[in-house]
């Protein structure tokens, strides 16, 4: 189409913004392995906020207790950023997101319904006419009660063009300001994309009155590709993820299209409100909080980004950097091991660097910080930034439940039975102490954990599912991390913990575990009883 592409060269000709919209708290979360606890997702939603991005979709309130109090705790945190909440279609979706939203400075409600033929018929059992009907009246509903209203059409990539066109101007009559086109299921390719986004800016007439947004899945690995090709094709809202974590093989990485339009804007015309110097450190706390790495080869924020291992690489940017580089390393926050600081660094050395790595803390978790540091110090007598960073994402752990580690004792070798013994103690004063034999330091420790909780009784003991320990820093005195994930009840409980011991490290992922049951047990009944009030959401995924 000649008008078409008359309109993308007046869009590349023109710094346009790009509005980021992150769901790492919503979609990324529904991922398998990235459930989070309410704090884990403040914490994790005030550095989404520095960072500089538009909107964050806290999550969905009518999915869950959980999941409404946590939208209501950002929402009363957040001031700087447009928080958004999901809804069905359906009013009390949409009553029950609005109340999590009550004290947003500026919130933003979320609607979608299906659109597709195969939607349609298999999961909606609704006709074109009660599509139509449906978006129409739940978005103008959600618009009598805030003022900042977007629209989701599921399966936007495999619905007829015609009818999409439909139902997005059905919903902008209505007063959706957004409309989103979502590649549900990573179905298209981007020239057919792009394509998809020019017939919905030339068949519905009053697309003007709306942004267009995408949001992209990642099945075939174009997610990022998709997203830009919709924006070079006029959509200014891309929906994505830190780290692209979200449903099955996840979403459009933040940080990929971050970069792509800054160090590409004679192609794409576009700036963003992304502070990119905090991109390294959000993907960072995000992994910590979630015991998920990244891989080495991942776009902008993984390992081995920014490393040359080949001798002409390494020849060409030692001559120049831009022979090999084409963002520089400091623009995305990505830092080296350096030797920074050590034991009789003082607190304001401290805090520098803390800044200069990216980080924004409060003073409180300064405070435990320095005394972290110290005591590292005491066992490190060289701090590397990396180690800095561990004690900097170990802020971001909560205690969750009562017991804590107080002493352990461990006894391993190739010709005796590994013996560990525990004491653990509890908030009310009172203390534990158990020991256990396993096949393994490891195993032993578990066990030990478990009798000294009260776990072992063979009703409730939970089950070890998978266990993995990883150095976060170089050396023999290298701080380890190590992540449990175990099933209990039907769930899957995640725990990590941090150390220069490994086994150690393993202790407290395990009682990470041992706190969330207990905490799992005082809550079931009221979720319980939650459930049995409200109409079922299952199956209520939208991007």
């Amino acid at each position: 189409m000649e008008q078409s592409k008359q309109a993308n060269d007046s869009n590349r000709s023109s710094k346009d913004r790009l509005i980021i919209f992150d769901t790492t708290l919503r979609d990324g979360e529904q991922a398998p392995g990235f459930k989070m606890d309410s704090q884990e997702k403040l914490r994790l939603a005030e550095a989404i906020a520095r960072l500089g991005v538009d909107v964050i979709e806290a999550g969905f309130p009518a999915a869950s207790p959980g999941d409404f109090e946590s939208v209501r705790e950002i929402s009363a945190q957040i001031r700087s950023t447009s928080i958004a909440a999901l809804a069905r279609c359906h009013e009390p979706d949409i009553e029950r997101s609005w109340e999590a939203l009550s004290a947003a400075e500026k919130p933003r409600i979320h609607v979608f319904l299906a659109t597709s033929a195969i939607h349609r018929e298999y999961k909606l059992k609704m006709a074109k006419g009660e599509i139509l009907r449906r978006t129409a009246e739940s978005v103008a509903f959600a618009r009598k009660l805030c003022p900042d209203v977007e629209f989701s059409a599921e399966d936007a990539a495999r619905t007829e063009p015609e009818f999409l066109s439909e139902v997005i101007e059905a919903a902008i009559e209505a007063g959706a300001s957004t409309v989103n086109i979502p590649d549900t299921v990573g179905y298209a390719v981007p020239e057919e994309f792009a394509e998809l986004i020019n017939q919905v800016r030339a068949r519905v007439r009053n697309i003007e009155q709306a942004i267009i947004s995408v949001h992209c899945h990642d099945d075939l690995g174009m997610a990022v590709a998709n997203s830009l090709a919709a924006v070079s094709a006029g959509a200014r809202q891309v929906e994505c993820t830190i780290n692209g974590i979200g449903e099955r093989a996840g979403n459009c990485s933040l940080e990929e299209i971050a970069m792509a339009v800054r160090t590409r804007p004679q192609i794409y015309g576009v700036i963003t409100s992304i502070d990119s110097t905090k991109l390294c450190a959000t993907s960072r706390l995000l992994t910590s909080i979630t015991g998920v790495q990244v891989q080495p080869n991942k776009a902008i924020v993984g390992a081995n980004a920014f490393a040359h291992e080949a001798g002409i690489h390494q020849h060409g940017v030692m001559q120049h950097r831009e022979t090999y580089e084409i963002m520089r390393a400091e623009d995305v926050g990505f830092t080296g091991e350096q030797l920074v600081l050590g034991k009789h660094s003082g607190r304001h050395a401290l805090m520098k660097r803390v800044n200069e790595l990216g980080f924004d803390i409060n003073e409180e978790d300064a405070a435990q910080l320095f005394v972290n540091f110290k005591n590292l110090a005491d066992k490190k007598p060289q701090i590397l930034d990396a180690d800095l960073e561990a004690l900097l994402l170990d802020l971001t752990h909560v205690q969750r439940g009562p017991w804590s580690l107080a002493t352990m004792q461990c006894s391993s070798g190739t010709e005796s039975m590994p013996t560990v013994s525990v004491r653990l103690q509890h908030t009310d004063g009172s203390t534990k102490q158990e020991a256990a034999v396993g096949d393994g330091p490891v195993d032993a420790t578990f066990k030990a954990i478990l009798r000294a909780a009260g776990l072992d009784d063979g009703s409730s003991t939970a089950s070890l599912a998978d266990y993995g320990v990883r150095s976060l820093t170089t050396g023999e005195d290298a701080q380890g991390q190590a992540t449990v994930h175990c099933e209990y009840q039907g769930s899957v409980l995640r725990g990590r913990g941090l150390s220069t011991d490994i086994i150690e490290a393993s202790a407290h992922a395990f009682i990470d575990v041992v706190n969330q049951i207990e905490s799992k047990s005082s809550a079931g009944r009221g979720e319980a009883e939650w459930q049995s009030k409200n109409p079922s959401t299952s199956g209520t995924t939208a991007s």
